[in-house]
């Protein structure tokens, strides 16, 4: 499949699966919104991708480019913030609730470019 569309597959599990894991632990912090004492939890990802992919295609291998996207992964971080409550919960729910919905837009958007892509070289299969 990467000979029709490159790293592009690739790229689109490595980053499919940072949004579902990103989803889940929004959900938790969504969870644990009356929890005391829990601490909003977040994850990383683009950062990241982005430095080893940069660093892999500046050696021109496109070996170590393929390797930099099937070796990035997520990090789940916990965040430390001062909390303004005083059972010692810094979950806010209206931003917890409005990154939920930017990433199951983001997740929604790239499954739909895949299936673009995918399509399209099943019509140029087809011949049609």
């Amino acid at each position: 499949m990467n000979q029709f569309f490159g790293n592009a597959i690739s790229m689109a599990e490595r980053s499919l699966d940072f949004l579902w894991a990103k989803q889940q632990v929004v959900t938790n912090n969504i969870a644990n919104v009356d929890t005391p004492g829990y601490k909003t939890k977040y994850v990383t990802f683009e950062e990241t991708f982005r430095n080893r992919l940069k660093a892999a295609a500046e050696t021109g291998d496109r070996e170590q480019v393929q390797q930099a996207i099937e070796t990035s992964s997520w990090q789940v971080h916990n965040t430390q913030n001062e909390t303004s409550r005083l059972d010692g919960n810094n979950v806010d729910s209206d931003v917890e609730l409005m990154e939920l919905t930017r990433t199951t837009l983001q997740y929604q958007y790239l499954l739909h470019s895949v299936n673009s892509d995918i399509t399209r070289l099943r019509t140029a299969i087809k011949g049609q």
